[in-house]
């Protein structure tokens, strides 16, 4: 029998992480990580708790176990570092072309509008209280990562991800980040408010007048605001405080809408 030998640790585990590398080089391209980060999804979900109907509330609450929409909105990017959820990466987002819309592409894989169809159907069936209570936290987070406009941005450059910037708001120091990350949570962090403080806020803001629609129209929505916001950034370019005063109205208004458009359609399925 051959002696074991730290020659032999050594090979198993260079050869580890060569398999590793490899893995990781095959997974599909994501549009990126964050969505709203914490505090936009945590805003979104207090907003939509805040507008239930008695009946909703209850329904909710009960499927939940108690937990609030806004501290299981992020649950969903909580569990993507556990590799049972790596097949829900593509969930988060809707690649679109500049020159399309949601229904004038075909979609072979699914995406944040097909997987919002899909929960609605789930929580409107038969279906197990535990395939309802998982269907209901990716509705929740859903809602709100449709309404980020980099989030159907292009496949080409992870919906924003690869666009490299440097932002400097009114109270932070410069910062290197990318476009996608800078509306997901450069914007909103430098606003200085907590995720209560923010919902309260824009609930008293109230001077978005929109339709409920559905989520292809959510789409359609951030597809228009994020081909503006493309056009408006260059790679490397510098962002101060003028960026975001020019830009965070469109940051309050998704968030608002998101919160109040889960409520409605919560209301509607829990009558």
């Amino acid at each position: 029998m051959k002696n074991w030998n730290e020659g032999d640790t050594f090979g198993i585990i260079f050869i580890g992480i060569i398999i590793t590398i490899f893995l990781f080089l095959l997974q599909p391209a994501r549009a990126a990580d964050g969505e709203w980060g914490k505090t936009g999804h945590r805003v979104i979900g207090q907003i939509a708790q805040d507008h239930l109907t008695p009946e909703a509330l209850k329904a909710v609450t009960e499927l939940l176990d108690g937990e609030t929409l806004a501290t299981v909105s992020t649950w969903p990017d909580e569990m993507r570092s556990n590799p049972d959820f790596r097949p829900y990466d593509k969930w988060h987002y809707v690649n679109l072309p500049e020159d399309k819309k949601y229904h004038e592409v075909e979609h072979t894989q699914d995406n944040a509008v097909i997987i919002i169809e899909k929960a609605i159907e789930v929580l409107t069936s038969n279906s197990s209280r535990e395939d309802k209570a998982f269907y209901l936290k990716y509705l929740v987070h859903l809602v709100g990562d449709i309404h980020q406009p980099l989030h159907t941005g292009r496949a080409a450059d992870y919906g924003g991800s690869k666009i490299k910037l440097k932002f400097k708001g009114r109270k932070a120091e410069q910062t290197n980040t990318n476009l996608h990350v800078l509306w997901d949570t450069n914007m909103i962090d430098d606003f200085k408010m907590s995720y209560t403080e923010l919902s309260d806020y824009l609930q008293s803001y109230k001077t978005v007048d929109f339709n409920q629609g559905n989520a292809v129209c959510w789409a359609n929505e951030s597809h228009t605001l994020v081909n503006k916001i493309y056009s408006e950034v260059e790679e490397g370019q510098y962002l101060s405080y003028d960026y975001l005063y020019s830009n965070f109205y469109i940051v309050k208004q998704r968030l608002f809408q998101a919160g109040i458009r889960l409520a409605n359609l919560l209301n509607s399925i829990y009558v």
